[in-house]
């Protein structure tokens, strides 16, 4: 079948060990069931894995993706919930010690089919194309639960996202000001501030500007970039909720601002299975809809690779089988 996936590592040069090419078929064991792949969207997650961080080379070769939108061996449009709790575990499934995510001990999703477990399979309602439902599980399920479950944050409230043209990042957009908070949001260009404004922020600023005042949260995907300029921009007892670091692990730490105005910083990776069946409902219900960048077919996967490798997005980018 085809598929997109990584045989050895190349920290330097991740594009340059992916491959588009056969794979053998997938074998589902007891409790777990094939889903045939409609589409898949593209994450940060595929960029680490071809340079090898997080997925060693012992368990390679391995296929890429971490979510995915088909049909199942009955025909019922499904979506993919990305993490895999270890046997046994009940619960928060981004709790569990030993979670993976597709791709990362369980081969991908980014392949004409994909073995999951059958509690990781959600239905999919008409109203959502399958390039749309690919891209909830993963981007749009963090932004979901960054916003709603972890910041403590409530509609009204004036939150700051960094990085205006990310996955996540327009997810963010999309979903606060669906729900009726005041986003702000930082890009580095005139264009993807404009973007940003077109999905419904209320206002845009170049990366590290000052702005006219201080924020309730900050919503952070870039790292050590803006890490120094989110917490100087809440306000005292502000919040900025964590998910990842796109730029570097190594931020300022600015410690005497967050003991002295008392700021919270809290974490969030992923969502549950139950809380992405919430967002899927959440979108059928308000007519949101993810921002989709480009569609591509699987055998041009390079090129998708190749656009969120040197930053040219606007949205999600989603591979169509």
């Amino acid at each position: 079948m085809l598929a997109a996936f990584v045989a050895t590592p190349a920290p330097e040069d991740p594009l340059s060990v992916l491959e588009v090419g056969d794979r053998p078929e997938p074998e589902a064991p007891e409790g777990w069931t094939t889903v045939q792949v409609k589409a898949v969207s593209l994450n940060h997650h595929d960029l680490f894995s071809l340079q090898g961080i997080g997925l060693p080379q012992e368990r390679m070769p391995m296929i890429l993706g971490t979510d995915a939108a088909g049909t199942d061996p009955d025909g019922n449009e499904v979506v993919v919930h990305g993490v895999v709790a270890s046997p046994g575990w009940t619960g928060d499934e981004t709790m569990d010690p030993k979670r993976s995510l597709f791709s990362e001990v369980h081969q991908g999703t980014m392949a004409e089919r994909v073995v999951v477990p059958k509690r990781n399979v959600v239905p999919k309602p008409a109203e959502l194309s399958f390039a749309e439902a690919a891209c909830l599980p993963t981007a749009w399920l963090t932004a979901y639960r960054m916003l709603f479950v972890r910041s403590g944050l409530r509609p009204g409230s004036t939150v700051l996202v960094q990085g205006a043209s990310g996955g996540v990042a327009t997810a963010l957009i999309k979903l606060g000001s669906a729900a009726g908070y005041r986003v702000w949001v930082t890009g580095r260009s005139e264009e993807k501030r404009a973007a940003a404004l077109a999905l419904g922020a209320d206002q845009a600023f170049e990366t590290g500007a000052r702005l006219p005042q201080r924020v309730d949260g900050v919503m952070e995907t870039v790292g050590e970039a803006t890490w120094s300029h989110s917490i100087k921009s809440l306000k005292p007892g502000g919040v900025v909720v964590t998910c990842g670091a796109t730029t570097g692990f190594n931020p300022g730490a600015e410690l005497n601002r967050v003991f002295f105005t008392q700021l919270s910083v809290i974490g969030s990776t992923m969502g549950t299975r139950d809380e992405l069946d919430d967002l899927i409902q959440m979108c059928r219900i308000t007519g949101v809809r993810p921002q989709i960048d480009v569609e591509l077919p699987l055998s041009e996967a390079r090129d998708g690779f190749a656009r969120m490798l040197e930053g040219r997005t606007a949205g999600k980018i989603v591979f169509t089988i």
